[in-house]
């Protein structure tokens, strides 16, 4: 009997430390439980609203993003048409009747044989100068045959990089040879402003060539040399017999492609310069400057003769 009751003391043990194991799990769980329900109940109103507008909030976030995106798109869409009815209401307002071109049959022949002769950053304007002359010829009323000729070197170096299009380029005839391998030699008058011969009027049948040459007059007359050298014919725009200007009368390559189609249009010289060269050079018609010339000498006349007579005013005093 003794074993029998040690033996069976440890299962009542056993159970009792099961039974109290279970009691405490569930107290437990009541606990958290309790906690829990403790916890919500003490938040506020106000707090609990806060943790339900948060929750929605986090709920919407997708929804907010697609609307945002839909209001982006649809300003996107009315600042497009609204930019599209605001030029084409300027295009409206600036529309003039169409001209109809007429192309010339006057040759204009760029030089571009002057490369070695130039700095790197003086090539780079002549480029521009020559992209200037190609678009001014295709929105020309009477546009020429325009020729550029000697091309290499820099300036094809310089088109290659910054310029590929050029490649494409229409109504321009681009040659590696010089020009005198291109055109007769009797038909050809090189344009330079060191020439004495004064071109009164263009003949359709010449080819008039332009020194493809930026140098700040480093060398200067070097055109006028080569056209002699050569022997071809050489003459210079008529500058002086209808403008006066404050500096030389060397222009850049575009200002005298300009101006040839310039005249051809007007059918004037002065129209044609006044029309093309820059206010920088301070450009004024030969009347109206031989005009301001006349009252300045009448002016300091006027003071002479003022002097004179005070001088004897005081000799008779």
């Amino acid at each position: 009997m003794a074993e029998g009751s040690v033996k069976s003391e440890p299962a009542s043990l056993q159970q009792s430390e099961n039974g109290e194991n279970t009691n405490n799990q569930e107290t437990d769980n009541c606990n958290l439980n309790g906690g829990a329900a403790g916890e919500k109940q003490s938040l506020s109103k106000r707090q609990r609203k806060k943790l339900l507008k948060q929750q929605k909030w986090e709920e919407e976030r997708e929804l907010r993003k697609q609307r945002r995106k839909e209001r982006k798109q649809q300003r996107r869409l009315q600042r497009q048409n609204q930019h599209e009815e605001e030029r084409g209401e300027g295009q409206s307002a600036r529309k003039v009747p169409r001209r109809e071109v007429t192309p010339s049959s006057l040759r204009l022949v760029v030089d571009c044989s002057f490369d070695d002769l130039m700095l790197s950053k003086d090539v780079h304007k002549l480029h521009k100068q020559i992209q200037r002359c190609y678009a001014e010829n295709r929105r020309a009323l009477h546009p020429v045959q325009f020729y550029l000729t000697s091309l290499g070197g820099q300036l094809k170096q310089s088109m290659d990089e910054k310029d590929k299009g050029w490649v494409n380029w229409k109504d321009i005839s681009i040659r590696t040879e010089h020009y005198t391998e291109c055109v007769a030699k009797e038909e050809l008058v090189y344009l330079t402003s060191d020439s004495p011969n004064m071109l009164a009027e263009l003949d359709p049948k010449k080819a008039y060539v332009i020194g493809g040459l930026v140098d700040h007059n480093h060398h200067k007359g070097i055109t006028f040399e080569r056209a002699k050298e050569l022997g071809i014919d050489h003459a210079q725009l008529p500058l002086g017999s209808f403008v006066k200007m404050n500096s030389r009368k060397v222009l850049a390559v575009n200002h005298v492609f300009e101006i040839i189609l310039a005249y051809l249009e007007k059918g004037s010289w002065q129209e044609a310069f006044f029309s093309i060269l820059p206010q920088r050079k301070g450009v004024t018609a030969v009347d109206q400057a031989r005009a301001a010339d006349q009252d300045r000498e009448d002016d300091d006349e006027e003071d002479d003769d003022e002097e004179d007579d005070s001088d004897q005013t005081e000799k008779k005093a």
